[in-house]
């Protein structure tokens, strides 16, 4: 048993390496220069300095119908000068209390096609109802074992109830879903939004922030496990700047995650 273990420490360690080295080589050695798009220098830095700081964890792409179909290769997709797969997609697919992303549908089967983990989000308007945006993203999102549990997306204050009302809002939208698939749904919010609003409400659902600063990672004291650390990503196989995330673990712990 200790040998076996041994073993396997040692190939995590090797995988490891081999992704780090891969990653700078590419940086360095075999740089790819995107033809259309580009950052700022600073953005640019800030972007390779976190892929380089987590070539151990699994990267993936949050899209919707501001992407073109026509903008994105599904079966190249990569970052890091190619050096890091793009492993998993999360699709926008409905808004409020009855709009649907338009690209949802055709997204959501070529993500599948290209072996991509892939998970549906809902945009939440606060000021709507909480049980007909529920429904919306139940009637329109067919999950399947492999995808990742339903997100729920809420980055908006709203204009006409009190924080109060919103949080009791958004843990009746987290029933009906959870109640459907059996799985506490992600959260999507930025890191200030988050620390303002939905702190010690929602600490036992999953977590993904967004925050596109200059820092090793999105809260320096909330567990998390998705970060989306640039809306200015520049990926191989997309043209068009798209947000990158990052999943807080390997690809094997993030299918983990997925529905059975």
């Amino acid at each position: 048993m200790l040998l076996f273990i041994l073993c396997v420490a040692l190939a995590g360690t090797g995988l490891y390496l081999k992704q780090k080295i891969s990653f700078y080589y590419a940086m360095y050695f075999d740089k790819f220069e995107h033809k259309k798009l580009t950052n700022s220098a600073a953005e640019e830095e800030r972007i390779h300095k976190i892929i380089g700081a987590n070539t151990d964890k699994t990267f993936g792409i949050d899209i919707s119908h501001y992407q073109r179909k026509e903008d994105l290769q599904w079966d190249s997709l990569s970052v890091g000068n190619r050096s890091v797969p793009i492993e998993f997609a999360v699709l926008r697919a409905t808004m409020g209390n009855h709009s649907k992303d338009r690209h949802f549908e055709e997204f959501w089967a070529l993500a599948k096609k290209h072996n991509l983990v892939r998970g549906a989000y809902h945009f939440y308007r606060a000021d709507e109802d909480p049980v007909k945006q529920a429904n919306n993203f139940l009637e329109q999102v067919p999950l399947e074992s492999g995808d990742l549990p339903p997100v729920l997306d809420i980055e908006k204050i709203p204009r006409r109830k009190t924080k109060e009302k919103l949080i009791e809002d958004l843990k009746i939208w987290c029933k009906i879903v959870e109640d459907r698939y059996g799985r506490k749904p992600i959260i999507y919010t930025y890191y200030h939004y988050h620390k303002d609003y939905l702190e010690g409400e929602f600490d036992d659902y999953p977590l993904w922030l967004a925050n596109y600063n200059d820092v090793p990672q999105p809260s320096p004291h909330s567990d998390w496990n998705f970060w989306q650390f640039t809306e200015n990503g520049i990926v191989y196989g997309i043209n068009t700047k798209v947000d990158v995330n990052i999943y807080n673990g390997s690809l094997w712990s993030l299918k983990r995650m997925t529905l059975e």
